[in-house]
């Protein structure tokens, strides 16, 4: 008997810059551990015509974790941050009683020039007693990650605990995101390494969980309790990620994640009346949809 749950396909959406593959949330699976949001960024040509701008957006109840694959991101937040995101670092910010902030090509990469971009933008709710937190950003560099290698398969815990090793990214809840990249087959094993619900996302290559073939563009979402090892295929990339459920449901409106629909409703209104601190000198404004 299979052990998987669910095999995901990415749903194309339209953001504005580029189209993304939306993983979650999913009709019949709003989240995985505390992860309620995962876009898959490209991969995709950059261009003169065709440059990332996000302009100001709110967002309450939860930290966003920006991981880049490929090209760069230049963040802006309320809180007076200004940091440029490379491949393989770590934005975490934590919007928790509310923040705004833009995501821009940087100013170095424009004037004609062509990159690629790809990369996910996640969603982690936060725990009830830490949603009307003040904000915080953290940047971590590459090198600041644990890193290690089995086998010819490459590892880095980008964010919580796994494997017996701890990320410094300050997450609020039990959860991990683990990068593996393989040269060679490479049979994976999770049990007793990660722990709670965990989602896979494949990147590029396959693998082969229980009776499932899954390739790049799907993501399986498992019980790690129940879970089979996987089979990664030669120069396979995944993600890994997940942790423990939170206790409450939470509710999702555009950007905004809580367990009240009170507060989500009070955000909304906050950001109609322009009530949210905005990010110095820049006056763009992106409008909520009424859903």
């Amino acid at each position: 008997m299979s052990n998987i749950d669910l095999i995901i396909e990415e749903r194309p959406r339209d953001i504005g810059d580029f189209l993304v593959g939306r993983l979650l949330p999913f009709r019949k699976k709003r989240m995985v551990g505390p992860f309620i949001f995962i876009d898959h960024m490209g991969p995709t040509k950059m261009g003169p015509d065709h440059y990332m701008d996000v302009g100001q957006h709110p967002h309450i109840g939860l930290a966003t974790l920006t991981f880049l694959l490929e090209g760069e991101v230049m963040h802006k937040d309320s809180i007076g941050t200004v940091q440029k995101i490379a491949p393989g670092s770590v934005n975490w910010m934590i919007a928790g009683n509310g923040v705004t902030h833009t995501e821009r090509t940087p100013e170095e990469l424009r004037h004609g020039k062509e990159y690629m971009m790809h990369g996910y933008q996640i969603w982690v709710a936060l725990p009830k007693d830490k949603e009307d937190m003040e904000p915080e950003f953290h940047h971590f560099d590459r090198n600041d990650l644990p890193r290690w290698k089995d086998e010819t398969a490459e590892f880095t815990l980008v964010a919580g605990k796994g494997y017996g090793k701890e990320s410094p990214v300050p997450v609020h809840s039990d959860l991990f995101m683990v990068e593996i990249k393989t040269q060679d087959e490479y049979l994976l094993h999770t049990e007793g390494q990660l722990f709670g619900e965990i989602g896979i996302c494949v990147v590029e290559g396959a693998v082969q969980a229980c009776d499932n073939h899954v390739e790049k563009g799907n993501m399986l979402v498992s019980k790690l309790d129940n879970a089979c090892s996987m089979t990664l295929k030669p120069n396979t990339h995944i993600i890994l990620f997940g942790g423990q459920p939170l206790p409450e449901e939470r509710f999702i409106y555009w950007n905004f994640v809580s367990s009240s629909n009170e507060k989500i409703e009070a955000a909304k209104e906050r950001w109609r009346k322009k009530e949210f601190p905005k990010v110095k000198d820049d006056n763009s404004y992106v409008v909520m949809p009424e859903v």
